[in-house]
C-alpha cells in the first residue's frame, strides 16, 4: 500500500518534518556523490554495524576515526537507494506533519529520535552478531506512525494498492496503519529478513526495527503528549481541549475567556459599589472604588 494523502489539515507549519526530509535528501545526495570505495566507508562508519556496536568484532583499520556509538543517530539520515529514500520520506511527510502539529516541534523531535533509537536497539537485540550495516530512518518513522495511530485513528488516508495504480482507495488510518503493523509483525514472526538490512545497493529490510519503533512511538506519545491534547480524535473534533502545545514543547497555556480577561478577582460586593457611588469616586481602570485616585491593573 502506498499512501498519497490524508484528510487531516494542520494548524502550524511542520518545520521539523520538512527539516528532517531535507536532511535525509541532502545526506543521500552527498552519499551518492562519493566514489565506490568512499561510499563503502561511509556505509560502515555512519551506518550501524551490530557486531561492532556490541564489541563482537573489531573495527577495521580503514574505518577507525569514528565512534561506533554515534552511528545509532547518523544511520537515521542515510538510505540505501532512491526507493528506500522516497518511501520513507513519503510516509514521514504524510503522517509526520500531523504528529508535529499536535505535539509541537520539540516533543516531535524527541519522539522521532527516541523511537529511532528503540528501533535500532530492537534490531541489534535480534541479531547482535551481524556484520552488515543498518541505514535508514525507518525505525524513527515507524514511531511517527505509532503516534499517529493513537492521535488520528479515524482520519482518512488515500492510497494506491499495486497493481491498481490508476485507482485510489480511501480508508481510515486505523485500518491502513493496523495492516502495515501486522505485515511487519508477520515478517518478523516468519523469520523473513532477519538477516536483512536496508544496506547500500540492496533492498533488504530490518523488519524488527519497524516493529520496535512503532511500539515505541505509541508509548512515547503517551509520555510526551501535552496536557489537554486528546487521543483518538475524530474528523471535526477540536484538536485540543483546554490547552495548546507550545511550539517547542514547553509549558502549555489554557485559553482565557473574555469574562476572565475583564476581571482579575471576584465581583465587587453591591455594598461597596453603593458606597463608591455615594462618595462620587470612580476608578479610571477598575470600576467603582471607595478610594480616591486608586487604580487596579490586571496583568
Amino acid at each position: 500500500m502506498i499512501p498519497i494523502h490524508d484528510d487531516n489539515p494542520t494548524t502550524r507549519s511542520p518545520i521539523l518534518t520538512l527539516a528532517l526530509i531535507a536532511a535525509c535528501i541532502g545526506a543521500f545526495v552527498w552519499l551518492m556523490s562519493l566514489g565506490p570505495g568512499t561510499r563503502e566507508w561511509a556505509a560502515y562508519t555512519l551506518g550501524m554495524v551490530p557486531a561492532v556496536l556490541t564489541g563482537r568484532i573489531a573495527v577495521e583499520p580503514f574505518l577507525q576515526g569514528f565512534r561506533p556509538e554515534l552511528s545509532v543517530v547518523t544511520l537515521m539520515f542515510l538510505h540505501g537507494g532512491w526507493l528506500h529514500l522516497g518511501g520513507n520520506m513519503l510516509y514521514l511527510w504524510i503522517f509526520g506533519n500531523n504528529v508535529e502539529d499536535r505535539l509541537g516541534h520539540g516533543r516531535f523531535l524527541a519522539l522521532y529520535l527516541l523511537a529511532g533509537l528503540v528501533g535500532t536497539a530492537v534490531h541489534v537485540a535480534s541479531d547482535p552478531a551481524s556484520g552488515v550495516p543498518l541505514v535508514g530512518a525507518s525505525g524513527a518513522i515507524s514511531g511517527v506512525l505509532g503516534a499517529y495511530l493513537l492521535l488520528y485513528p479515524f482520519a482518512r488516508v488515500r492510497m494506491i494498492v499495486p497493481p491498481f495504480l490508476f485507482r485510489t482507495f480511501k480508508v481510515p488510518a486505523w485500518l491502513f496503519l493496523g495492516f502495515w503493523f501486522v505485515f511487519q509483525g508477520i515478517q518478523v514472526a516468519g523469520g523473513l529478513g532477519q538477516d536483512g538490512r536496508p544496506t547500500l545497493g540492496e533492498a533488504e529490510v530490518a523488519w524488527s526495527a519497524h516493529v520496535g519503533g512503532f511500539v515505541a512511538g505509541m508509548a512515547l506519545l503517551l509520555l510526551l503528549r501535552p496536557r489537554g491534547v486528546p487521543l483518538f480524535t475524530r474528523p471535526g473534533q477540536p484538536a485540543r481541549r483546554g490547552a495548546v502545545a507550545a511550539p517547542w514543547g514547553g509549558r502549555t497555556t489554557r485559553p482565557t475567556t473574555r469574562a476572565a480577561k475583564s476581571s482579575s478577582g471576584p465581583p465587587t460586593p453591591a455594598r461597596a459599589v453603593t458606597g463608591a457611588v455615594r462618595n462620587r469616586t470612580i476608578d479610571r481602570t477598575g470600576g467603582p472604588s471607595g478610594r480616591t485616585g486608586s487604580r487596579i491593573v490586571s496583568r
